[in-house]
């Protein structure tokens, strides 16, 4: 079904066919109607899926012209998931003369309050900056008509629900809403109740495993070995592009400047880093400058990051959902990618939470020639412990199947 027969409005439909999208996705097929009739919707739907068009273009439908308030929030976990929507709304509303600004943290007040000034039609906002405006008193939300809650489990990953049921008390009562979230936990189930009115629910390719497109293994190491083991690793893959995950925003940095030293290209992408070095750091490694882009999970979701080859986390995700999104980002549009965890003791309880989570066991793998000390781990298999591995290397049993060669990583 073409755009053209889901009800949106003309404007919307020469801004997609600009784009050069052709027909909707299945989100999009879906929420759209139920948008434009004004229902609650709650969306359930993975990354690239087009999940931003499902709410931004039946919402841009509605407004039809530019008025000074704002009738449009949209509230996003982060800054770079903000600026990304900013600019979907801008690109879907070409053809009209609706406005649209981004608040987010990390910068000045001058252009966000002069564009709160000139009047504005839609606001994308992270909650902490949309707070410090709303105190202010440069912004107001009583003339609300849609909210969007976008991934919302995120936000309540990154501790905002409180500072979200702030905002959403702000806004009036009647209104059309409009929440998605990869996963419902209880606390987003009592924002859902509080906040929305008989929603409905749309569940488009819920991914609960890796795609089938990723390699993805684990490499059992001791802790005081992580560090040599990631540099052992990345001088033997051959890769194009390599996020490699961290837990904490230290660790990162510390990663960073251990792979500088090593002459490679890196760039740090986490929340303590200025918005000018998040996009710097972005669009250097969409462009190639940087072959290495070391993350908190601030790069697990949402982000529009292409062509990534591989995927390595150096610590271990606590939560199962966050390691299908964060191998998720190799292995898109049905690219193929490999994925690589370093687990060290102490992840065994959340290795086995993922494992239970996707169904599967994943393979546990030793690489060549990398002289191990013994960890605990590399008992698995014996009598009494784990099943996984298989082949003896140096006295240890150890599991075989995918070695790495000595091919070293092309450089741009």
């Amino acid at each position: 079904m073409p755009f053209s027969k889901l009800g949106l409005s003309q404007a919307m439909v020469d801004g997609v066919k600009a784009m050069g999208y052709i027909e909707p996705t299945p989100i999009q097929l879906r929420a759209i109607p139920l948008v434009l009739e004004g229902q609650d919707v709650i969306g359930s739907a993975q990354t690239g899926t087009g999940k931003t068009a499902a709410f931004a273009l039946p919402i841009l439908s509605k407004l039809d012209k530019h008025e000074p308030r704002p009738r449009v929030l949209i509230l996003e976990p982060t800054r770079e998931l903000a600026s990304q929507v900013e600019t979907a709304f801008r690109d879907f509303a070409r053809f009209t003369n609706l406005r649209a600004a981004v608040l987010y943290g990390g910068v000045g007040y001058g252009k966000q309050m002069d564009a709160l000034k000139s009047g504005l039609d839609v606001i994308i906002a992270t909650p902490g900056r949309l707070l410090d405006h709303m105190e202010r008193g440069t912004c107001r939300l009583d003339n609300v008509k849609y909210l969007v809650l976008d991934e919302a489990d995120r936000m309540l990953d990154m501790g905002f629900l409180p500072d979200v049921r702030r905002i959403v008390e702000k806004c009036p009562r009647e209104r059309h809403t409009s929440l998605f979230s990869a996963t419902v936990p209880p606390q987003i189930e009592t924002l859902i109740k509080w906040a929305m009115k008989n929603p409905q629910t749309i569940e488009i390719g819920a991914r609960r495993s890796p795609a089938e497109t990723v390699k993805h293994v684990i490499y059992p190491v001791a802790e005081d070995q992580k560090s040599d083991l990631l540099r052992e690793l990345l001088e033997r893959v051959n890769y194009e592009s390599v996020i490699i995950f961290c837990r904490t925003k230290h660790r990162a940095d510390r990663i960073a400047h251990l792979l500088k030293r090593n002459n490679h290209a890196v760039a740090v992408l986490h929340s303590n880093r200025t918005q000018r070095e998040r996009e710097e750091a972005l669009k250097g490694f969409r462009n190639g400058r940087f072959e290495v882009l070391v993350a908190t999970d601030i790069a697990a979701r949402g982000l529009d990051i292409a062509d990534v080859s591989h995927v390595i986390n150096y610590d271990v995700p606590q939560h199962p959902e966050d390691y299908i999104h964060r191998i998720g980002r190799t292995g898109r549009a049905e690219a193929t990618g490999d994925a690589f965890t370093l687990m060290v003791a102490e992840d065994s309880q959340h290795v086995q939470s993922i494992e239970r989570f996707i169904g599967s066991k994943v393979e546990r793998i030793k690489l060549e020639n990398f002289n191990y000390k013994y960890t605990a781990l590399f008992e698995e298999g014996k009598p009494g412990q784990p099943v996984g591995y298989e082949r003896k290397v140096k006295g240890v049993r150890l599991s075989g199947g995918y070695y790495f060669g000595p091919a070293k990583r092309r450089r741009r």
